[in-house]
């Protein structure tokens, strides 16, 4: 009887065992188990290599419109560490307007939200890759989730690659550069008596352009795109403030859910 109890036992613990194995590597469907490797590490933060030129760019645009603003380097440097979120950071640079009262915070934690809207669905769309992870692999993966590595992540994907740390290093490479960069922009923008005069405040119009580059996939896809610029510049023209980024994202979000795949 004891020598059944402990049989028993080990099966259990067994199948204890391979039910965390199950759990934790997730069958994505490129066919193999999603796992970290050192190897994936090495290659995201590799393939992150094109875009530093440009996000290097970005963030010392953003240091230079902070100084403008009055921001201390200390607090752009602690806004860039722990948000990382460019293009929310600088939307909120042009709307930074002290002292900050109530009224001013509010439209600034609102204003990140709707920039910062779209990391939800990008995000969203790597549970089936990276969801059976633990947490611990996978909140601090998604909190330097960017535009860039989401599409160096997706490209991988799309090549047949399943390693979820590729998706850590490029954003690992990408926030190493982009905090030192903000905090030298710093430098920078307080020798500038006029941003614009340069063009820094086009900055992140440019780069998102850019970044549109990889995802082309044709006229046909390309149409919720010329939507949202299109009522997003009609929307401008018409209502004060900041409404015209989400009107532009739900005009091409509708738009997008009628483009079907062509039989």
């Amino acid at each position: 009887m004891r020598a059944a109890t402990l049989l028993s036992e080990g099966r259990f613990a067994s199948a204890r065992v391979h039910f965390w194995r199950i759990t934790s590597m997730h069958s994505d469907p490129n066919g193999a188990s999603a796992q970290w490797t050192l190897k994936g590490l090495v290659r995201g933060a590799r393939d992150a290599l094109p875009i530093v030129p440009p996000t290097l760019v970005f963030a010392m645009a953003l240091g230079t419109v902070a100084a403008q603003k009055g921001v201390t380097i200390f607090e752009i440097a602690l806004m860039s560490a722990p948000v990382f979120g460019g293009a929310a950071q600088l939307a909120s640079m042009e709307a930074w307007n002290p002292p900050l009262t109530a009224s001013i915070i509010v439209t600034l934690a609102m204003i990140t939200a709707v920039v910062n809207m779209r990391l939800l669905l990008m995000t969203a769309s790597f549970r089936p890759w990276i969801g059976h992870l633990p947490w611990w692999q996978t909140y601090p993966t998604l909190l330097l989730t960017t535009d860039a590595s989401w599409l160096i992540a997706e490209k991988y994907r799309a090549e047949g690659g399943n390693d979820p740390s590729v998706l850590l290093g490029s954003g690992l490479m990408l926030w190493v550069i982009w905090v030192p960069a903000t905090a030298a922009g710093h430098v920078l923008g307080a020798l500038i008596a006029e941003p614009k005069m340069y063009g820094l405040d086009q900055v992140m119009a440019i780069f998102f352009v850019a970044m549109l580059v990889p995802l082309w996939r044709g006229m046909r896809k390309a149409v919720p795109w010329a939507v949202a610029g299109a009522v997003a510049l009609a929307v401008q023209k018409i209502l004060p403030g900041y409404w015209y980024m989400i009107a532009g994202a739900l005009a091409g979000s509708v738009a997008g859910g009628f483009i079907n795949e062509p039989e």
